[in-house]
C-alpha cells in the first residue's frame, strides 16, 4: 500500500466483515454497523450496491463490470452538490469479480475522502486490494458469529425493551423455532405482542411451525460432544433445509481431521496434514479434543459413514431419515 493512497484514504473507507458461516443474524448486524458508520459520517441517503454472486448478473457486450455494480462508479466519483458527504454502501463485496475489484481500487485511490464515504460488507474476507485500502483508512471492523446462547440473551433483553413478559418455556420454544435468527425472532415478537404483554410457550407453538436454518457446525458440535438430544433436534432442523449427503460429507471431514489429530506428533504437523489454517479456531478446537474419541470409535464412525452413504444412494428416500438418526446417535456415543 503506497503512502499516497494511505493519505487519500484517511478514515473514509470502511469495511464490516462477518464469519464465513454468517446467517441472518450476523448479516443483520453487519448492515446495522454499516448504517451506524454512515450515520456517524453524516450521510443521509447512501447509494446501496448489492453485489450479485459470482457467475450471476449481466453486463453489456464487452463490458468489464456487471450491470448490478455499475452504479458504484458515479457514486464514488462524485461528491454532493450541496457540500455534504456522499455515501456508498457496497453489500457482499466478497462477490466482486477481479475487474470490479480493480475498478473499485482505482476509484478509491482517486476519490475525494472529504466528500465520499464508502462502506463494504463482506462474509469471510474482502478482496485483498480493497482490504488494503480500507486497512490504510483504519476502518476495518468484524462481526462475530452468533449462537443460540447469544440469541437467548438477545431475546431476554429485547422482550424487556418491548415491555413483554416471556417465560423460560416460551424462550426455549422461540429458540427451537428460530435458532439464532434474531431478525426472524423480532418479527415473531411483533406478531405475538398484538395479543398482550405476556407470551406463553403455547402462543409460540400455536403460531409458528418453522425450523431454523442453522450452520452445519452446530449439528456437528452436538454430535462430537455426545449430546444425543441436541444432535437429533438439530438433525431434524437440518433435514428441513439441506440434502442428507451434505451432512455425510461434513461428518466424514470431521472424522478425518480427528483421526489425523489422534496420530499427529504435534499441532503444526496436524494442521499441515489436514490442510487447515493453524490460526483457525475450528482447527484448534479439533486438536484440543483429539483424545476425546477412542480409536475404535473413529474406526466405527468411518465404517458407519460409508454404509450410510451407500444406503442414501441406493435405498428408497423413506429410509434416509432413520438411517441418519441411527448414525447420529451412534456417533454421539462413539466420538466421546
Amino acid at each position: 500500500m503506497n503512502v499516497v493512497l494511505a493519505m487519500l484514504c484517511a478514515m473514509s473507507w470502511y469495511a464490516v466483515t462477518g464469519p464465513r458461516s454468517a446467517g441472518p443474524s450476523e448479516r443483520e448486524r453487519m448492515l446495522m454497523r454499516a448504517s451506524e458508520i454512515l450515520d456517524e459520517a453524516g450521510v443521509d441517503e447512501p447509494t446501496r450496491i448489492d453485489v450479485p454472486q459470482k457467475g450471476s448478473g449481466s453486463s453489456h457486450e464487452g463490458g468489464m463490470l456487471r450491470d448490478d455494480v455499475l452504479a458504484m462508479i458515479p457514486a464514488l466519483q462524485s461528491g454532493s452538490l450541496f457540500g455534504g458527504v456522499t455515501g456508498v454502501l457496497i453489500v457482499d463485496a466478497h462477490h466482486l469479480l477481479k475487474a470490479e475489484v480493480d475498478t473499485v481500487t482505482d476509484l478509491l485511490a482517486s476519490a475525494d475522502p472529504d466528500q465520499v464515504v464508502a462502506v463494504f460488507t463482506a462474509i469471510g474476507s474482502l478482496p485483498t486490494p480493497i482490504r488494503n485500502a480500507v486497512k490504510a483508512s483504519g476502518g476495518l471492523s468484524t462481526v462475530k458469529g452468533f449462537n443460540e446462547r447469544d440469541a437467548a440473551l438477545w431475546l431476554t433483553e429485547e422482550a424487556k425493551r418491548r415491555g413483554l413478559r416471556i417465560g423460560q418455556n416460551a424462550r426455549s420454544e422461540m429458540l427451537t423455532r428460530f435458532g439464532s435468527n434474531t431478525a426472524a425472532m423480532a418479527q415473531a415478537l411483533d406478531q405475538l405482542s398484538i395479543g398482550g404483554t405476556t407470551i406463553a410457550a403455547d402462543d409460540v407453538k400455536g403460531r409458528f411451525t418453522n425450523r431454523p436454518d442453522e450452520p452445519l457446525w452446530f449439528l456437528g458440535d452436538a454430535i462430537m460432544s455426545g449430546d444425543e438430544g441436541q444432535a437429533l433436534r438439530r438433525l431434524s432442523d437440518f433435514l428441513q433445509h439441506q440434502h442428507p449427503l451434505i451432512l455425510l460429507a461434513y461428518l466424514e471431514g470431521e472424522v478425518r481431521k480427528r483421526s489425523l489429530a489422534a496420530v499427529a506428533p504435534d499441532y503444526d504437523t496436524f494442521a499441515a496434514w489436514a490442510g487447515a489454517n493453524p490460526d483457525s479456531y475450528a482447527t484448534k478446537k479439533v486438536w484440543q479434543s483429539k483424545n476425546r474419541a477412542p480409536k475404535q470409535g473413529l474406526a466405527k464412525s468411518v465404517r458407519a459413514l460409508a454404509k450410510a452413504d451407500l444406503t442414501l444412494k441406493t435405498q428408497p428416500e423413506a429410509t434416509h431419515r432413520v438411517t441418519l438418526e441411527r448414525l447420529t446417535v451412534a456417533m454421539c456415543r462413539w466420538m466421546t
